[in-house]
């Protein structure tokens, strides 16, 4: 298992799990901003219950969701070791070089970025999560646990609601360069290809963390 060992030590090893596990939690984005929009329909809960009722039962998907929080934490300690070994190797900041000079604020900012994602994470996952999983819920009309009662409680709160949209904002920087670079790291850098996959990380970064933060704030004003 050396390799193993020498994959998660070496920086190139550790940027490289960082991209698959990267790209595999932009896929899940998607998937779970689909679950989320059933928040919106007009059925008082209904379909996002049912939604929510299967992912946390079936097991197929529970088998997967498993396998999302054993990236989740990869990525995050990936990060993490890498920012360390970076600060190890320069302890010391370049004076006369100005960062901004040549490179974005979203990667010069991608730990800071990162962190405020981890810390939005801890939340919401005690709040939705943790209570689904494990707290006393009440029923709805068709023996689901009414989870969407939850939400909509929380959404209700002006100040959950600015920190979930102050959050997707730090979701859309981290995006913005994680996109692209994650792609780069993969070996996948070339001058036909690399212009349309930047341009489509910049399309994915804007668009859904904005949808993601649409959904409480149409539920606030709503409410």
């Amino acid at each position: 298992m050396s390799w193993l060992s020498d994959t998660l030590t070496s920086t190139i090893g550790r940027k490289l799990v960082m991209s698959l596990t990267g790209l595999f939690l932009i896929i899940f984005l998607v998937v779970h901003l689909a679950g989320n929009f059933q928040l919106l329909a007009d059925d008082g809960g209904e379909a996002f219950n049912e939604y929510a009722e299967f992912m946390t039962s079936n097991p197929i998907i529970k088998f997967l969701s498993y396998g999302l929080y054993a990236f989740i934490l990869l990525h995050i300690v990936m990060s993490i070791a890498l920012v360390l070994k970076n600060k190890k190797a320069r302890p010391t900041g370049y004076d006369k070089v100005k960062g901004s000079a040549n490179s974005s604020f979203s990667s010069r900012n991608m730990g800071i970025l990162g962190f405020i994602i981890f810390v939005f994470l801890v939340i919401h996952m005690r709040s939705f999560w943790f209570e689904m999983k494990f707290g006393t819920m009440p029923l709805d009309e068709f023996g689901n646990k009414d989870l969407y009662l939850i939400v909509k409680e929380a959404f209700s709160q002006w100040w959950y609601v600015a920190l979930y949209v102050v959050c997707m904002v730090g979701l859309a920087f981290h995006l913005s360069h994680g996109f692209s670079s994650a792609f780069q790291t993969l070996g996948i850098n070339h001058s036909k290809y690399t212009p349309f996959i930047k341009k489509l990380g910049i399309v994915y970064a804007i668009l859904i963390p904005a949808a993601f933060a649409s959904i409480p704030l149409i539920m606030f004003f709503n409410s």
